[in-house]
C-alpha cells in the first residue's frame, strides 16, 4: 500500500506549486513585455531616423542648397555618424546603414562592421521586399528624377521592421522607400539582449527564493492551522484511555472544529451506552446463572452419592455435573471479564510467591501430562504483591494451553526472572498452531486475545475451551499494571510472556 505524504507537507507543497506557477508566468510575461517595450522604444527611434533621411534636406544647420552627386556620399556618412548619438546610447551599438537611389544603385553602405557583408545583405534583402511609392498627383514621371532644384515634398513607403538574425548577433532593420532614394537602418540589439539577460538572471535568482519563502511560510501557516486539530487527537487520545465517560470540552476551539468535536461527543455518548448495556448485560447474566447452577451443582453431586456405583444413571449424572462445573466456570470468567470491562476488578493484593506457583503448576502438568518434557530456568524467591488467586488463575490457563495445543511427546519450557522493578514469566511449549511463518497463523496471532476466538476450528474442534481464557489471563495481568504478550518464536513452538511489576 502506497503511503501518501502528510496532510501538512502536501499542503506546503501545493502551495509552492501553485506559487511557482504563479510565479513564472509573471517571470514570463513580464520579461517578454519589457522586451517588446525596449523593441517598440528602438522601432520609434528608427522610424525618428528614418524620416530624418529625405535625400532632399541637407545635414543640420547648413541651408538648402543643390547638390551634386559627389557630394551625397559624405552627407550620408554625416548622416551615418549622427545615428549614434540620435540613439541616445552611451556605448558604441553597432550601426548598419544602407542607402539606394531609385533604381537599385547603392548610394552609401556601412563598411566598418565585422559582419557588414551579411547586415548589407539583408538590409538590401529588406528593401526588395517593399514595393515603390507612388508617383506624387498632378507631376509628369519625367519630372521625378530632375537634380536641378528642391522637388516637392514625396511621401514615403510606410516603414516596416523586422528583427533578422546573422551567424552571430541578431539586428532590428527599419527600412522605408522614398520616390527616389531607398534607406535601411540595422541596430544591433546586443545591448538590449545583454539587459534582458540581467533581468532573466535576476528572475531566475528570485523565483527560487519566493519559492522558498513560499514553502517555509505555507508549512508553518499549515502547521499553525493543523495545530487544532493535533490537539483534538490529544485530546481523543486521553478519552480513549480514560474512558467512554470522558468528554471533549469545546471551550476556546476554532468555529470549524467545533460540529466535529460535538458529533464525537456524541458518538461517545451512543458508545458508552452501548458498552454499558453489553457489559451489564454480562455481569447480570453471570449473576443470575450463578445462583441455579450452584443448586443444579449441588442436587447433582447429593444425587450421584444417592444412585448405585458404576451404573448407567451414576455415568449420566456425573456427566452432567461435569457440564455445569463447566457452565459455572464460564459464567466466572464472564463475571470476572464484566468487571474488568467495568474497571471494577477488584485485587486483593498480598505477598506472593511466584516459585512456589510455578511449583504447584508443574506438579499439575506432570501428573495431567507425563508424557511431556518439562523444562524449568528460574529461581526460588521470586515475589511480588498481587491477588494470589487471580494469578494462579492466569498461571493455570497458560499451563492447561501448553498442554492442550501441545504436540505428541513434545515438551514445555518455563523461564522466570526479575529485574529491579518487573518480574517476567515465559511459557513454551511445541506447537504447530502459531507458526511465525504461516500467513494465517500470523492473523491469528493478532486475534488471539479477542473473547470467544479458538483460530481454526478445523484444529481446535477437538480440544475443550470456548476461548475466554487467554482474554480473561491478560486481563488480570493489565489489573496488576502488567501485560500477557505471546512471543514471536521460531517455527514449531509457542511462547507466551506474563509481565508483572514487583510492586
Amino acid at each position: 500500500m502506497i503511503k501518501l505524504p502528510s496532510f501538512r507537507l502536501r499542503i506546503a507543497l501545493l502551495s509552492t506549486a501553485l506559487a511557482g506557477t504563479t510565479l513564472v508566468g509573471f517571470g514570463a510575461v513580464s520579461w517578454f513585455q519589457i522586451y517588446n517595450a525596449k523593441i517598440s522604444r528602438l522601432d520609434a527611434e528608427l522610424l525618428n531616423h528614418l524620416m530624418r533621411a529625405t535625400p532632399n534636406l541637407p545635414p543640420r544647420g547648413e541651408p538648402p542648397k543643390i547638390q551634386s552627386k559627389e557630394s551625397r556620399p559624405s552627407r550620408w556618412q554625416f548622416y551615418k555618424d549622427s545615428l549614434s548619438d540620435g540613439f541616445g546610447t552611451n556605448t558604441k551599438t553597432p550601426i548598419a546603414l544602407l542607402v539606394l537611389d531609385a533604381n537599385g544603385n547603392i548610394l552609401y553602405q556601412s563598411n566598418s562592421l565585422p559582419a557588414d557583408v551579411e547586415v548589407n545583405h539583408l538590409l538590401l534583402k529588406r528593401l526588395q521586399l517593399i514595393p515603390l511609392p507612388p508617383p506624387p498627383q498632378g507631376e509628369p514621371p519625367s519630372n521625378r528624377n530632375l537634380s536641378v532644384g528642391p522637388p516637392p515634398f514625396l511621401r514615403p513607403r510606410p516603414p516596416q521592421f523586422v528583427t533578422e538574425h546573422t551567424a552571430k548577433a541578431a539586428w532590428r532593420i527599419g527600412a522605408t522607400k522614398f520616390p527616389n532614394t531607398q534607406v535601411a537602418i540595422a541596430v544591433n540589439l546586443e545591448a538590449i539582449d545583454r539587459e534582458m539577460a540581467i533581468i532573466r538572471n535576476i528572475f531566475l535568482v528570485s523565483i527560487p527564493g519566493s519559492l522558498l519563502l513560499v514553502a517555509v511560510g505555507a508549512w508553518l501557516v499549515s502547521g499553525g492551522a493543523l495545530r487544532p486539530v493535533h490537539q483534538l487527537t490529544g485530546a481523543i487520545q486521553q478519552v480513549t484511555v480514560k474512558g467512554l465517560d470522558q468528554r471533549i470540552p469545546i471551550g476556546t476551539t476554532d468555529v470549524e472544529f467545533v460540529e466535529l468535536i460535538q458529533v464525537f461527543n456524541l458518538m461517545l455518548e451512543r458508545l458508552e451506552r452501548s458498552f454499558t448495556q453489553a457489559s451489564r448485560f454480562s455481569g447480570d447474566a453471570a449473576h443470575e446463572l450463578k445462583t441455579p447452577l450452584t443448586i443444579l451443582q449441588g442436587e447433582l453431586e447429593r444425587t450421584l452419592q444417592q444412585v448405585d456405583p458404576g451404573s448407567e444413571v451414576q455415568q449420566r449424572l456425573s456427566n452432567l455435573l461435569d457440564e455445569v462445573r463447566r457452565l459455572s466456570g464460564i459464567m466466572r470468567k464472564l463475571l470476572l471479564l464484566s468487571l474488568a470491562d467495568a474497571g471494577k476488578m477488584s485485587l486483593y493484593l498480598v505477598e506472593v510467591d511466584m516459585s512456589e506457583l510455578l511449583m504447584e503448576m508443574l506438579e499439575d502438568v506432570e501428573m495431567l501430562a507425563p508424557q511431556l518434557n518439562v523444562q524449568t530456568d528460574f529461581s526460588d524467591g521470586l515475589r511480588l504483591q498481587g491477588d494470589r488467586d487471580l494469578l494462579i488463575q492466569v498461571l493455570q490457563n497458560l499451563f492447561s494451553n501448553a498442554i492442550k495445543y501441545n504436540l505428541a511427546n513434545g515438551w514445555i519450557k518455563i523461564r522466570a526472572h526479575q529485574t529491579q522493578t518487573t518480574l517476567h514469566v515465559t511459557i513454551a511449549n511445541a506447537s504447530k498452531d502459531i507458526p511465525v511463518s504461516d500467513a494465517y497463523s500470523a492473523r491469528d496471532r493478532d486475534r488471539i486475545f479477542e473473547r470467544f476466538y479458538r483460530g481454526d476450528p478445523a484444529r481446535t474442534r477437538k480440544i475443550e475451551g470456548i476461548g475466554l481464557g487467554l482474554s480473561l489471563a491478560r486481563e488480570i495481568a493489565r489489573a496488576h499494571h502488567g501485560d500477557l504478550t505471546l512471543d514471536s518464536t521460531a517455527f514449531g513452538q509457542t511462547a507466551f510472556t506474563l509481565t508483572l511489576p514487583m510492586k
